[in-house]
């Protein structure tokens, strides 16, 4: 091709790019001066998290109890600056304030928001110590805590989760489903952040696990691999696409068991200490104590090696 060949393909492409018929639904109109959500910062604020829920395990926090204020001073002084820089980012990514104070007008806002986060943080220990404990007790391949907390992938999109789930509680827009995606791209394991969950939560293996925004899980509940928590079917509006916000995802109650592949779908509610065995679809409440697993293949008759 010659120079004035390519030159104009490019022209082309360039024209066909900038048309805003083609860019209209993708496009964030972004005004100068507005900071937008980093990828980049969140992971280092999900590793700060981490490193002031678990000291010792994670950065280089010491244990020496005449230090360890210290550091925990210092990561949660960097951390509320981090948050706060982040959670402005989302208030001002999805504000329809076009006026020149619109970032000065979330200010605020962000660090109430980011300082609000910051007082949850024991809580957050609290409930993800349980968590470890309870996937340790469930695991008898589990040799201690550390083992638990380094390398389970449960743990981390359960440590991932209750971040967002704590900033969603606060409002914070954007930033909650960027955490669990991260999570979910590190894991496999896909949980909403609007899902609730609570106490002594276990995810064993966890690779293809998907936890609905609608999902209310009790106490001391597992799952393991491939399990979906998901919606059945989708009411629609006039226009004919699905109603947003509506429940639509499973209950289940405490001490529930889920095993592996198996896929609970719609509003239903499973009782407390049941069992889902592997592999079977639930579509329906199943009352307390029950069990529900795929029915044992029957003997099958052969005539001409053909089947009937």
């Amino acid at each position: 091709m010659t120079n004035n060949t390519v030159d104009q393909k490019i022209l082309d492409t360039v024209t066909k790019l900038s048309n805003p018929e083609s860019y209209k639904l993708v496009c964030h109109k972004h005004l100068m001066g507005d900071p937008l959500p980093s990828n980049k910062q969140l992971k280092r604020i999900i590793n700060l998290v981490r490193e002031i829920l678990f000291p010792g395990y994670f950065g280089t926090t010491t244990l020496k109890t005449t230090i360890t204020p210290h550091y925990m001073g210092v990561y949660v002084d960097e951390l509320l600056d981090m948050l706060t820089r982040e959670i402005l980012a989302g208030l001002c990514f999805e504000c329809t304030d076009e006026s020149e104070q619109r970032v000065e007008k979330h200010r605020t806002g962000a660090q109430e928001k980011a300082v609000a986060f910051i007082e949850f943080l024991p809580e957050i220990r609290r409930r993800l110590v349980a968590d470890v404990e309870a996937t340790f007790l469930n695991d008898p391949a589990a040799k201690n805590f550390g083992e638990v907390i380094f390398s389970y992938p449960g743990i981390r999109a359960i440590t991932n989760y209750r971040i967002a789930h704590k900033l969603l509680e606060l409002d914070v827009p954007l930033i909650p489903r960027f955490i669990t995606e991260m999570a979910h791209s590190e894991t496999g394991i896909d949980i909403h952040p609007r899902a609730q969950i609570g106490e002594s939560f276990t995810i064993d293996h966890g690779t293809g696990v998907v936890i609905g925004s609608t999902c209310i899980i009790g106490d001391n509940v597992k799952i393991y691999q491939g399990v979906t928590l998901g919606a059945k079917s989708f009411p629609l509006d006039d226009d004919g696409n699905p109603i947003k916000g509506i429940p639509r995802h499973p209950i289940l109650e405490n001490n529930v068991v889920i095993y592996a592949g198996a896929t609970i779908l719609g509003r239903v509610t499973i009782g407390e200490n049941s069992v889902i065995g592997g592999n079977v679809w639930v579509t329906n409440d199943l009352p307390a104590n029950s069990r529900v697993v795929q029915k044992r293949p029957r003997d099958i008759p052969f005539i001409d090696g053909a089947g009937i």
